[in-house]
């Protein structure tokens, strides 16, 4: 199996505590590159994660003609500008989610993506788990699906968060309600009607939010996010809930959770509750992009999806007076 050698754009927090340890678990994965914006901070993943080499500049990592792919977990508002710098230096690319700030933003990256011949991927790595696999492939015994639940609720961050400020993209509907859109779409297809509502901070970002959506075929879909908890009640609410006409499935899995999982489906007045043995969903997305660029797999991820869900974040967030 050949390895790819990647590069980490940036020092975030969820490449630290997530996506690097699952990079490091990843069988396809070379930890080759890590870029701060200063020497010191990337030092210090070098040598926690055992980086190859290490770079106080996006663009000196960038420039690197050995790197291949780049992961990127900057703030959102950057997304755009150096996903298409890493596309135009012919790097294959691994973005976190939200992919962009709207629609046309994800548009522009696709367009770079297939100009240069790269792979562009939204790093929505609970979409990769098997938990989100054996949920969907219940879908079909419930009948017609009449109604869908999907909550992500977290604790208030520190003022200081950039999920707090709306210059760099902030707010629950980006950082949380992206997850529970996609969800809903990766189980019911893009939504017909979107209606929304959000309490906004005095920094203009929303503190939580809600919406209502409709489907082809009927079927009504609830999202809820929101950073609005304390962390001694536990920090996060995860919760989904599918309804149809012969029975239901609950799932209050954490999305990116690990081990054994268990959800529970019921049918015609028969539950079951199953377990499903889930890997790291960020060593599945790294591995399964790696096998695009290796063996020619497609991103299980694809553009096209990224592209319907930034639409609908759009009406979401139109709706809702963001």
């Amino acid at each position: 199996m050949r390895k790819i050698n990647w590069g980490v754009l940036g020092t975030a927090n969820i490449a630290r505590g997530q996506t690097i340890p699952g990079m490091a678990r990843a069988e396809n994965c070379k930890l080759y590159a890590i870029a701060g914006r200063s020497m010191e901070k990337a030092k210090v993943y070098q040598q926690e994660f055992g980086f190859e080499v290490a770079y106080d500049s996006y663009d000196q990592l960038l420039s690197d003609p050995k790197v291949e792919a780049v992961y990127i977990p900057l703030p959102n508002h950057i997304h755009k500008e150096w996903v298409i710098k890493a596309l135009n230096a012919k790097k294959h690319v691994l973005c976190e989610k939200p992919l962009a700030l709207n629609a046309d933003e994800v548009s522009e990256m696709i367009a770079c993506a297939e100009a240069n011949g790269v792979y562009l991927m939204e790093a929505f790595a609970y979409l990769h788990s098997p938990l989100t696999a054996a949920i969907k492939a219940e879908l079909p015994r419930l009948g017609k699906i009449l109604y869908m639940d999907s909550c992500f609720i977290t604790a208030v961050p520190n003022a200081a968060n950039i999920r707090m400020h709306r210059e760099t993209g902030g707010g629950s509907v980006y950082d949380l309600g992206c997850y529970s859109l996609s969800q809903m779409q990766w189980m019911l297809g893009e939504p017909e009607t979107v209606q929304a509502a959000a309490d906004f901070t005095d920094c203009h970002i929303d503190s939580c939010a809600s919406g209502v959506l409709t489907f082809p075929g009927g079927a009504r879909a609830i999202f809820a996010c929101g950073m609005t908890l304390k962390e001694k009640t536990g920090g996060r609410i995860d919760r989904c809930l599918i309804h149809g006409e012969k029975g239901y499935i609950v799932n209050n899995c954490e999305f990116n959770q690990c081990g054994e999982l268990q959800y529970t489906v019921c049918v015609d007045g028969v539950c079951e509750t199953k377990t499903v043995s889930t890997p790291n969903n960020y060593r599945l997305e790294v591995e399964q992009l790696g096998r695009c660029i290796s063996d020619g797999e497609k991103p299980f991820v694809t553009n096209a999806f990224s592209l319907q869900n930034a639409r609908v974040i759009d009406r979401v967030l139109k709706d809702m007076g963001y």
